[in-house]
């Protein structure tokens, strides 16, 4: 066997013993389209930018929720509460996003969706112009996940 990692030794080309007549489609690569049993094209990998950005965003919606009940800006012990249990869900949803779960994903989906309701209802019930950018990127984020390139990818 050759050693490929000698420098003095040359470069193989197409006339090299291994591939005799330049074909090299019959060489093991990571990127083949090879069907599973049923007839299924491969399942593309590897996580895209858009997710580890929803999964941030989740974690700072967390850490935000998390902050306000420590600084004490929710009055009564069931608020505080509730708030403790939508900011866990949402740093649930932002690892199980991240590992490319479809739990993770339902609950990012879920996570995007009624935080971008509830801006919206600030906005319209209490004309509060600062849900905006809230509502705006929380439905970027819906819109994004709801894509099919972005369902293929989950475990």
């Amino acid at each position: 066997m050759k050693n490929r990692n000698n420098p003095n030794e040359p470069k193989p080309n197409a006339d090299d013993e291994d591939f005799p007549d330049g074909d090299f489609s019959s060489a093991d690569s990571a990127d083949t389209d090879i069907a599973d049993a049923d007839g299924n094209p491969p399942r593309p990998t590897g996580s895209l930018p858009g997710i580890a950005a929803i999964a941030v965003w989740l974690l700072l919606e967390a850490l935000i929720g998390v902050a306000g009940v420590f600084k004490g800006q929710f009055s009564g012990h069931s608020t505080r509460l509730a708030v403790l249990a939508i900011a866990t869900l949402l740093a649930i949803a932002s690892l199980g996003l991240m590992q490319l779960k479809r739990w993770g994903w339902a609950l990012a989906l879920g996570a995007a969706f009624l935080s971008s309701s509830y801006g919206l209802y600030c906005i319209v019930r209490f004309h509060q112009s600062q849900y905006w950018v809230l509502t705006l990127v929380n439905f970027v984020f819906f819109f994004y996940l709801i894509r099919p390139e972005i369902l293929r990818r989950l475990k």
